[in-house]
């Protein structure tokens, strides 16, 4: 079993990053929260491996923590 992968593997993160904002755009906070949770869903789908969902979470979680974006 392999461990997150924590390098970029997007080849123009600038774009996906645009994509998701777009996706937001013109959506009230329930809607955009909707879309968020959606989105998650699938991709944790994709994913496939409960493991690598836990280490996914908690990188992300650490992430949103005060201080842990500077």
């Amino acid at each position: 079993m392999s461990g997150l992968e924590n390098e970029c593997r997007l080849a123009d993160p600038d774009l996906a990053y645009r994509l998701l904002i777009e996706a937001h755009r013109g959506l009230g906070d329930d809607e955009s929260a909707a879309l968020n949770a959606s989105l998650v869903l699938i991709l944790a789908n994709e994913i496939g491996d409960l493991d690598l969902l836990r280490q996914a979470i908690s990188l992300a979680k650490s992430a949103a923590e005060p201080g842990e974006a500077d």
